[in-house]
């Protein structure tokens, strides 16, 4: 498993989900989530971050993917990303 998970992150993973289109946002939000705990292990095994996906933390995978505008209220379209992350949380 990954680091960690704060606010900041889950925000940072919602707002990756907004930037692609709906019926792509389940498998964006694994690919996310995958990302992350291969960055940990990669950060514990060798003591340095992925080059690619950052330090194994949930922001730092989804900041390697392009991220949308950060948006200033909690809309429909937010939860429901929200609610997929976590879904691919477990």
């Amino acid at each position: 498993m990954m680091r960690p998970i704060g606010l900041c992150d889950l925000d940072d993973a919602v707002r990756a989900l907004l930037a692609v289109p709906p019926s792509d946002r389940a498998a964006t939000a694994a690919r996310i989530v995958a990302r992350a705990s291969v960055a940990d292990r990669y950060r514990k095994r060798l003591n340095r971050r992925h080059p690619a996906w950052g330090d194994g933390t949930l922001s730092a995978a989804a900041r390697s993917a392009a991220l949308g505008a950060r948006s200033g209220h909690c809309g429909p379209d937010y939860r429901r990303a929200l609610m997929l992350v976590l879904a691919a949380l477990g």
